[in-house]
């Protein structure tokens, strides 16, 4: 059985949390942590990382660092992981759902700005399979309208949008390290700050409230509760876990991009022919070969060609049930202008397996079965 997903796994992630467990440090913030934190930082060149227990706590120390309050707006599209709206929602905001492109499933850049009302408190593209939005354009918006930009960059890490890595241009930036995600720990994820006046407020907020990280830097006698948070700190072993991975960040990035490429030659026919869609790259975007998916006729198409995958023992998945027809979507969101794209364009797409350890004799095999459906 060839699987959807294998978490990657480099060989060195035992070796690092055994050592963790010796410096009788595993708790949040300990050694690897922060070699996590400054690796991303310089790949980035973000001014602050802070690890978190997943891309979700991110996203909510993010809300949180926004000011997000009941009765604010939030513009984000209705393609994307629960996660995103929930941060928000959380703090009993309302999303706003915008249509997607049907070309890189992002969010539409030109329909931002008729969403906007006076409620509207921030925007928070979602960057999909590690091809960035059009973060000019959206910046712009936000800039004239004084609005703060919340980069769901869950599948962006070592992406970038002309030359810039992707969640590096709003306030903040939200990073997955699951374990479908080209780097994982398990659970876990990472806030981007860009400005470095949010920085003490991130750290308050992540460490239940206190100044701890001020204590420990010897900055203050003894830590206090000064605000409200929560503990989104993860276990030093989860971040032993991760950094024996960001250590050989380019060879499993470009592990990946081999696959990605051979999917995109050996499909290629197909596409031509008009009988699926591949993805699309813009000239000015890098992405990360975090999935390669291609787009059916329809949904009904699809759910046989699923079947047929795992008649020959590959698993296939679609991907997000758009948020605005889920239940949660209706009761604390709404759909801003027309769904043209976001549910066709859902209910098409079909992800193929896509991890570090595929081999090309696997994407052989896999791209064989997909040209047999389609030539019965």
């Amino acid at each position: 059985m060839i699987n959807f997903n294998v978490p990657p796994f480099t060989g060195k992630e035992v070796e690092y949390m055994k050592e963790a467990i010796e410096n009788q440090k595993i708790c949040g913030d300990g050694p690897f942590t922060k070699k996590c934190s400054e690796w991303i930082e310089r790949q980035t060149g973000t001014e602050k990382c802070l690890l978190t227990t997943s891309c979700t706590h991110a996203t909510e120390l993010a809300a949180l660092l926004a000011d997000i309050r009941e009765g604010d707006e939030v513009i984000l599209p209705s393609y994307t992981f629960v996660s995103t709206a929930d941060a928000f929602v959380l703090r009993g905001a309302k999303a706003v759902f915008v249509d997607i492109r049907p070309d890189t499933m992002n969010i539409d850049e030109t329909l931002i700005e008729e969403a906007i009302t006076e409620r509207t408190k921030a925007i928070a593209p979602v960057h999909y399979a590690g091809v960035g939005c059009e973060m000019d354009v959206i910046m712009d918006i936000a800039g004239r309208h004084g609005l703060t930009v919340v980069e769901d960059a869950a599948q962006g890490i070592m992406a970038s949008y002309k030359g810039k890595p992707l969640g590096t241009f709003g306030e903040f930036g939200c990073f997955s390290f699951h374990e479908t995600k080209n780097f994982s720990m398990g659970e876990g994820g990472a806030l981007l700050i860009r400005d470095k006046k949010y920085i003490e407020k991130a750290e308050i907020f992540r460490e239940k409230g206190t100044d701890r990280s001020r204590y420990y830097r010897g900055q203050v006698d003894k830590y206090r509760w000064q605000d409200y948070g929560s503990s989104y700190l993860p276990s030093d072993l989860n971040a032993a876990y991760l950094y024996a991975q960001l250590e050989l960040a380019e060879e499993i990035t470009q592990a990946r991009m081999a696959r990605w490429n051979e999917y995109h030659e050996q499909l290629a026919p197909l596409a031509q022919a008009g009988q699926i869609e591949m993805p699309y790259i813009p000239e000015y975007c890098t992405h990360n070969a975090h999935m390669f998916y291609i787009k059916t006729k329809d949904m009904e198409e699809r759910t046989r060609l699923i079947d047929f995958l795992k008649a020959k023992d590959i698993l296939s998945v679609f991907h997000y049930v758009p948020l605005h027809s889920a239940p949660a979507g209706k009761k604390y969101g709404r759909f801003h202008g027309e769904d043209r794209y976001t549910t066709k364009e859902s209910e098409r797409l079909l992800r193929l397996p896509m991890y570090y350890k595929l081999t090309a004799d696997e994407v052989e095999y896999i791209t064989e079965q997909v040209k047999a459906f389609y030539a019965r």
